[in-house]
């Protein structure tokens, strides 16, 4: 286990010594590793109905024009979650083929915002199984679409990692981008704001630009969420 590791484990622990989260952020900004490469390193497969699967490989698969344009479309999102230009997923994806109890927990992981974290039991929880904290667990490793249904968002109720389908290192380095990439972009021009990675998001000029820590933070000084991206309701 590395200092990020120990660090990111003090930090999600339930008592926290103060001024924590400022270390944890320094460092991360000076050890910040370049993941955008690991782009090129996985195999997407879709349907028409959108991408149901992801894992380590090369290409854009599906069995028609429609899946094929899912695929690409989750590697250009996927090449910009990595680079730190995107805070969310648009592609479709497409989970007929798991079990209802798997379906439930994923979505479920799928609503943790970018940055955060929660626990195995609080899922648990949340899909009405207080005590399958390990089935959650087992649902979660064998997520078909890592990284775009967030299954690294989610750890041990004592701080650490629990198993994670790429490994320790690649959740560590997954949640050290969530805690140094600004999730709220301002616009000052049109007093707007976006999620990172929205289209409008992209196409404001860097004059133009205000990172907020929050949509909350954005609204008290007058600025108003995108009809687009919709930062208000993110998940």
């Amino acid at each position: 286990m590395d200092r990020i590791d120990r660090m990111l484990e003090e930090f999600f622990a339930p008592e926290a010594p103060r001024a924590l989260a400022s270390r944890v952020l320094r460092v991360l900004r000076a050890e910040r590793v370049d993941l955008e490469g690991l782009a090129g390193k996985f195999r997407i497969e879709a349907t028409d109905r959108g991408v149901v699967r992801l894992h380590p490989g090369r290409g854009f698969h599906g069995p028609s024009a429609r899946a094929r344009a899912h695929a690409e479309r989750a590697g250009r999102e996927l090449r910009e979650y990595l680079a730190g230009h995107r805070t969310f997923f648009t592609v479709p994806v497409d989970l007929t083929g798991v079990h209802d109890f798997q379906a439930r927990v994923l979505a479920e992981a799928s609503r943790i915002r970018f940055g955060e974290v929660d626990s195995y039991a609080a899922l648990a929880r949340r899909v009405g199984h207080p005590r399958a904290a390990r089935a959650v667990g087992n649902a979660l490793g064998a997520n078909p679409v890592p990284v775009i249904v967030p299954c690294h968002r989610i750890i041990r109720g004592d701080g650490t990692w629990g198993h994670y389908a790429f490994g320790g290192e690649m959740k560590t380095q997954l949640l050290r981008l969530e805690r140094s990439t600004p999730a709220i972009i301002g616009c000052t021009s049109t007093r707007i704001v976006c999620r990172r990675g929205c289209a409008h998001e992209q196409r404001v000029r860097e004059a133009n630009r205000v990172v907020f820590a929050s949509i909350e933070d954005a609204a008290g000084v007058g600025y108003r969420p995108c009809r687009v991206c919709r930062p208000s309701s993110a998940a």
